[in-house]
């Protein structure tokens, strides 16, 4: 036997192991993410909690719901000002009011519009300066449940020094108790799960450069240089 022949089922044994362990690394992943898949829905609130009084408001834009819940907390005294992020350009104050917003009277005085954020990540940027122009530390933030864990991270990396204070808007045609039973519900989620991931994986970065560079987490997140 030739030594060529002679080590040619050591190759295929070494190249069978390599494979065996590239699946098994594979299946340990796939099995990691199911896991995080199931800890995220249960982490999704079924129901809001009266929240503590604040400097501001700001209710990310998706649907009439939530900017009705984030009118309602403006009328009950949450906060003295509200910012509606994400706003369709054209959108005026007048318009909403003309949608049917609750407590509409609100909008000239004391609601703020963004026009600018296009997306999570915008809303978090224009929240932000949003928060810094008025010196608040305290901020209600109003969004769909399913959104919050996501929202939440990402303006936790903007913002870091205020305060936030959740209050997800519940959405019943998503069923978060028996999510496998409905395709949408589970494409939904499965979504911003995908999403959500690497919103933490931006916080974490951001927080280990403010560490690095200036070796605490700083408090103005206009300072801190994206990782």
């Amino acid at each position: 036997m030739s030594e060529a022949e002679a080590t040619s089922p050591i190759r295929s044994r070494s190249l069978y192991a390599l494979l065996r362990a590239g699946f098994d690394v594979l299946m340990l992943f796939v099995a990691v993410l199911l896991v995080g898949f199931v800890l995220f829905i249960a982490s999704v609130d079924r129901e809001a909690a009266d929240p503590p009084k604040a400097d501001g408001i700001a209710v990310l834009t998706g649907d009439t719901a939530r900017i009705d819940e984030a009118m309602n907390l403006l009328a009950g005294g949450k906060a003295e000002r509200l910012l509606i992020s994400g706003v369709y350009k054209k959108t005026t104050k007048k318009e909403l009011e003309a949608l049917g917003t609750r407590n509409s009277q609100y909008l000239s005085c004391c609601v703020d519009l963004d026009h600018e954020a296009k997306n999570t990540i915008d809303n978090a940027t224009e929240t932000s300066a949003w928060a810094a122009k008025h010196g608040y530390q305290k901020v209600i933030i109003v969004t769909s449940n399913y959104h919050m864990p996501r929202a939440l991270a990402e303006l936790g990396r903007t913002m870091p020094a205020v305060e936030l204070y959740p209050y997800p808007v519940i959405d019943k045609k998503v069923h978060l108790d028996d999510w496998w039973l409905y395709p949408g519900t589970t494409k939904l989620l499965l979504s911003e799960y995908l999403k959500y991931l690497p919103a933490m994986l931006r916080l974490a970065a951001t927080r280990v450069v403010s560490k690095i560079v200036y070796g605490e987490w700083r408090s103005r997140p206009e300072e801190i240089d994206e990782p």
